[in-house]
């Protein structure tokens, strides 16, 4: 069952619901007039990927190439890709 509260209750025990949705991992909905409003719920972190367009200053420096990316490359093609 989803656990609920009312604006009011929320706002008067707000630490204390926090600490209940921390230690549970459920999720909790706040409701005005009968209405729900907003869920409080634990921050999940999300997995941040690469993006080579992007500079990332922890990862500057740390990229190997395969040869030089200011020469040219077609001699590492075959013939029928090219």
């Amino acid at each position: 069952m989803k656990k609920r509260s009312n604006i009011y209750e929320a706002k008067t025990h707000l630490s204390e619901l926090i600490k209940q949705v921390q230690e549970t991992d459920e999720s909790y909905t706040i409701f005005k007039s009968n209405k729900p409003r907003v869920d409080i719920m634990v921050h999940k972190e999300t997995v941040k990927y690469f993006d080579p367009l992007k500079q990332d200053l922890k990862l500057k420096g740390t990229a190997v190439y395969l040869c030089d990316p200011l020469e040219s490359t077609e001699d590492l093609w075959s013939e029928e890709c090219r």
